[in-house]
């Protein structure tokens, strides 16, 4: 039998409150929209968020709030209070020029959609490379990026895309002053560690509050915005939409102007409700997703083939498990085949592997040479097993 590169984590929690929401016939944005937002705020303690139709309307909304601040502090500024240049209404208020002058840095292996929103804005995209190690940018790489902008260039916006899971330094990103984004559709839970028999007692929820030691830690990130992509890959699913949200109240205030946005911006209840009960399971999710992982990076240390590292060691929420080749990608395809496993190409989908990016030499060879093995909690057992003799074995 096949095993598949990829299956959606839906059980029966997650069927039953779709169908719940089917038979209310409550199915566009409304109140599951609302308790969505609410739960998910249980988990990241945020200031404020929005649940949106899609990881590019969360983009957009990003940088469009960025760019409100820039023309509150400008003459040609709108005073009226609203909403300036939403994607409702499909203007951008700014003055001719400036918006022309605007660049956004973003890496070479974000998700293609990117450039189509930048587009959209009017915002240049600065094509940032990273390092054979590590699928992320440095600050090291975004300033060698942004040293060569062209002339005339203002950056307003790093656009940090946390790729296959792993969690660049945003901290030190966001000390160079500049407006940062963090997408945390593909890393969301890294900072949840798996629990076994022994750490569920040590987890177990504190009488005062009810929740456990780690529920009460809090998350902070380092982003002006976060964007958490609900889509079929990510690693929370809703069937499509996205949440994008500020830790901080200043910055939540910006986000507030996009409230009146019309519902169809808005993420439908029924997506709602399927995304209600995948932060639910989130930790049963990611102790599962390191048992797999376990498995597959012992495999792998029999190959000549290499792995990412993460920065910080166990922050890590396994959302693949990916390989760099030392061999052509054509034929361990083939050999994959053979076996009946699927595997893919880690980064076709991205900017690199759709355009060609100048000054992205790393990048653009980590295209031509990394894949994908099947790396889901609905994996079962003896496949597990299947996939771990077939990266033992690779050419």
């Amino acid at each position: 039998m096949k095993i598949e590169i990829y299956s959606p984590t839906i059980r029966r929690k997650e069927m039953d409150s779709v169908l719940t929401a089917m038979v209310e016939e409550k199915i566009g944005p409304g109140e599951r929209n609302r308790l969505l937002i609410q739960t998910a705020k249980e988990q990241l303690h945020f200031d404020y968020a929005l649940a949106l139709r899609s990881p590019a309307v969360a983009l957009f909304t990003a940088l469009k709030a960025l760019s409100s601040v820039n023309l509150q502090n400008s003459p040609q500024g709108n005073t009226n209070g609203g909403v300036q240049g939403s994607p409702e209404s499909g203007q951008d208020n700014s003055a001719e020029g400036q918006a022309a002058s605007k660049a956004a840095v973003i890496s070479a292996l974000s998700p293609r959609y990117y450039l189509q929103v930048l587009q959209d804005l009017n915002i240049t995209p600065l094509y940032c490379d990273v390092s054979f190690d590590f699928p992320c940018m440095s600050r090291e790489l975004i300033e060698n990026t942004i040293a060569k902008k062209p002339q005339g260039l203002e950056v307003c916006a790093i656009v940090l895309h946390h790729t296959l899971g792993f969690t660049p330094d945003a901290a030190s990103i966001a000390e160079l002053g500049i407006p940062v984004i963090e997408d945390i559709s593909q890393s969301y839970g890294s900072w949840l560690k798996p629990i076994n028999k022994k750490d569920k007692q040590e987890d177990a929820p504190s009488p005062s509050t009810g929740k456990s030691e780690k529920e009460e830690t809090g998350v902070k990130f380092s982003g002006i915005f976060c964007i958490l992509g609900l889509e079929e890959r990510d690693m929370l699913t809703s069937g499509g939409g996205a949440l994008l949200f500020a830790m901080n109240r200043k910055e939540g205030m910006l986000l507030r102007n996009f409230a009146g946005l019309a519902d169809e911006y808005f993420m439908p209840d029924i997506n709602s409700a399927l995304a209600i009960v995948q932060f639910k399971e989130l930790h049963r999710n990611i102790t599962r997703r390191h048992e797999i992982a376990e498995v597959f990076i012992q495999a792998s240390l029999r190959t000549r083939h290499k792995r990412f590292i993460p920065i910080n060691d166990g922050e890590y929420c396994n959302y693949a498990f990916s390989l760099v080749l030392e061999t052509g990608l054509k034929d361990v395809t083939a050999y994959a085949r053979k076996k009946e496993i699927e595997i893919e190409n880690a980064f076709e989908n991205t900017i690199a592997g759709s355009v060609h990016c100048d000054n992205c030499p790393v990048s653009s060879s980590l295209v031509m040479r990394t894949v994908l093995f099947p790396m889901y909690p609905r994996l079962r057992s003896q496949d597990v097993e299947r996939v771990s003799r077939l990266i033992m074995t690779l050419p």
